[in-house]
Formats: C-alpha cells, sequence, structure tokens
C-alpha cells in the first residue's frame, strides 16, 4: 500500500467519522475491532448473524456450543475477506477454522484470524525510501464443547490476540500488543415437531460472551485499551415444507459489554453518564447501565440483524439478511445476500454487501469466499 493509498484511507476514515462523532452520535471504540468482522460467507449472507444458525464448520467464531450438533465428526473452514476493497486492495482477513469430535458427547475445535493491513512504504521527511512495513494483527483459538444433554451444549473458548501496528518510526517504547480472552457459550436445538401435512418445525436459542478479557497495551504509558468484549443473543426458526425443502428464519442481537464514553464539560468535567476508565471486569458490567442517555441509549447499544435462508435437498442454498445500528451508536446499516453450494463433502458460500446508510460500511460492495471441507467419509451416526 502506497504512501497516497494510506493519504486516502485516512481521508475517507476523517470523514467518516467527522459524520459520526456530532453531537448527536456516542459510538463506542474499542482496541482490535477485527475481533468482530464477520469471517465467512454463510454468516455474511444473513446479516452478519450465526450463534443461532445451524451448525457449520466456522461456529468457532459464532459460537462453538454448536459443534456438539454436527452430522460430520471432522470438518475444516477457509474464508477470505477483502477490507476496504474500495480504497486499497491488500487489506484482508483471512480465516480458519476446525473441529473433532472426541466422542458424542465433546467437541475439540480450534480456529486462527489474519488481519492483514498491507504494505507501508515509509519515507522521510524529504521524500527518501526508508524501507517497508506491513502491520497485523491475529487471533488463535482453541475450544472445548460439551454436550449437557440432547438438546443443549456449551462451550469454552480460549483466545490469545496480538496486535502489532507498530510503525519503526513510532516511538521507541511502542511494542505489539497482546492479550488473551475467553468465551463462553451455550446452544438449544428442538426436535422436529409437527407443524401438520408433511411441514415440520424446529427452533434453536443461543448466547455467547465473547472477548472477556484484559486491555491490551501497546505501549508502557496508560492502562490500555478495551478488548470488543461483546453479548451475543440469537433465536433462529427451521419451517420444513417436506423432505427437500427447508425455510430457516434468524434473528440475534449484541451489545458491546465496554464502558460508553461520558459527556464532559471544556474541562473535562463528567457532565453525564460514569467515568470509563475502569478496569475491565467492572467495565463489563458498568457497560448496562451507564449511558449518558439512560435506559434509552442503553436500549441503542444493542445492534440487531435478520436473515431468511432457503435450502434445497441440503445441496443449495440462498440467503437474505440485514444488520441495523442506531443513528447515535455508528449508523451501520445494509443488506446481505449469499448463496452455498454443496458437493460431496465440499461446500462453497459466498455473499456480497450493500450498505443502506449514509455511513458506509468498509465492507460496502464487498464479495466473500468461504469453502468448507468435511474429512470423515460419512456422517456421523450418532443420535442427535
Amino acid at each position: 500500500m502506497r504512501l497516497r493509498n494510506i493519504v486516502t484511507l485516512l481521508a475517507g476514515l476523517m470523514m467518516i467519522l467527522g459524520k459520526a462523532q456530532n453531537a448527536d452520535t456516542r459510538v463506542i471504540t474499542t482496541a482490535v475491532p477485527f475481533l468482530l468482522i464477520s469471517p465467512d460467507a454463510r454468516a455474511a449472507g444473513l446479516g452478519d448473524q450465526g450463534a443461532a444458525t445451524t451448525p457449520d464448520v466456522y461456529a468457532q467464531f459464532w459460537n462453538p456450543s454448536k459443534y456438539i450438533f454436527m452430522d460430520h465428526d471432522f470438518g475444516i473452514g477457509v474464508s477470505y475477506t477483502p477490507y476496504l476493497s474500495k480504497l486499497v486492495n491488500d487489506i484482508n482477513l483471512l480465516y480458519l477454522s476446525g473441529y473433532s469430535k472426541l466422542n458424542h458427547r465433546s467437541t475439540l475445535s480450534m480456529s486462527l484470524r489474519y488481519f492483514g493491513l498491507g504494505k507501508i512504504n515509509l519515507t522521510d521527511i524529504n521524500g527518501n525510501d526508508i524501507g517497508t512495513v506491513s502491520p497485523n494483527e491475529f487471533a488463535i483459538d482453541a475450544t472445548y464443547g460439551l454436550k449437557l444433554s440432547d438438546h443443549f451444549g456449551s462451550a469454552v473458548s480460549l483466545r490469545f490476540i496480538v496486535s502489532d501496528l507498530k510503525l519503526e518510526t513510532s516511538q521507541s517504547d511502542a511494542t505489539a500488543g497482546k492479550s488473551f480472552a475467553v468465551d463462553l457459550s451455550g446452544f438449544y436445538q428442538s426436535n422436529d415437531f409437527d407443524l401438520g401435512g408433511e411441514a415440520t418445525g424446529k427452533y434453536r436459542l443461543a448466547f455467547n460472551l465473547m472477548n472477556l478479557g484484559p486491555k491490551i497495551k501497546y505501549n508502557n504509558i496508560g492502562d490500555g485499551d478495551f478488548l470488543p468484549s461483546n453479548l451475543k443473543l440469537a433465536a433462529g426458526f427451521d419451517y420444513q415444507t417436506d423432505a427437500y425443502n427447508v425455510i430457516r428464519f434468524q434473528l440475534e442481537t449484541n451489545k458491546l459489554l465496554v464502558p460508553t464514553p461520558p459527556l464532559r464539560d471544556n474541562s473535562g468535567q463528567i457532565i453525564s453518564g460514569k467515568d470509563d476508565n475502569v478496569g475491565w471486569v467492572q467495565g463489563i458490567f458498568q457497560s448496562f447501565s451507564d449511558a449518558p442517555g439512560g435506559f434509552n441509549e442503553e436500549l441503542k447499544e444493542f445492534q440487531w440483524s435478520a436473515g431468511l435462508e432457503y435450502t434445497y435437498m441440503d445441496a443449495f442454498n440462498v440467503r437474505a439478511g440485514y444488520f441495523h445500528e442506531s443513528e447515535i451508536k455508528g449508523k451501520r446499516k445494509y443488506l446481505t445476500v449469499g448463496a452455498g453450494f454443496k458437493y460431496n463433502y465440499v461446500i462453497l458460500d459466498l455473499s456480497y454487501l450493500f450498505s443502506t446508510s449514509p455511513i458506509r460500511t468498509p465492507l460496502d460492495g464487498t464479495m466473500r469466499f468461504s469453502l468448507t471441507f468435511f474429512l470423515d467419509k460419512a456422517p456421523s451416526k450418532e443420535k442427535q
């Protein structure tokens, strides 16, 4: 990425922030926001949601409790997401995930997220070339999942995070930020129930507490920055008209478990809200009651998405979704569409995003791709 591209990128971001950070907005920001980018095309096609969708190999990001309900015993997924593709061509998110059923009650899964910010050519004050750097961030996850009943599973994930954004020209004590986090998730899936004629139904409920961990620091000054701790609550319903056709309805809501910045006067004194300079544990609990606008603003901190998926013979899928974020919390609003194709033990998923807000998401107009590979020759015979 050349210097002129960096300038263009920064100018674009400043314009976005200038529109978003007016007197009527209170956007919550965190470190390592790449941890919240939807990594796979199936979820992206459903409005960026996946906590309560039918189990797939990308459950490691959305809700690893789903793995115990997978039909196959082994699976691997790889996904590629271009980022800010309308400005630059070398920023991207790569995601690799996999799982294995240890037995009919437990699973082990892992993933790797790599967010590359491209190559940046550095110059001195005279314009002389002084080298090239490639800032990047990555996270490695490991999860153990357990089936607690015929219908409910839970999982615990451990995550190691590295954010290497240091430039050679930056302050000498700047280092790559490092931290760790924990996810706690649960997933409930009902039995099929009769809806009359050939039609049957099934519902799913899910939660995921994500990125619970200490602040990340980039130097020896200050307490560091909050991780994007997040709460997901989701529900899904399947309407199967016959042996070949299924329509799935999905709803999901998210809330950052991070303190809301208070309103301050010109001298820096808090005039509304609570002090956001607190520890990460206190910040999680405080995040439900610290909005300067009171309960009404707290409700606006919940993002929500809705999705619809049609499946034919478990081999072809078409999807659509909508994502909504409050006007004072970022203004992201967009439509998504997607499709999936299954052949034997391989699945290809595609998605595309259309922004419907004046504040365009960095993924506006982006095509995303995901591949899934199942490694066992036949679906598991264990009763789900």
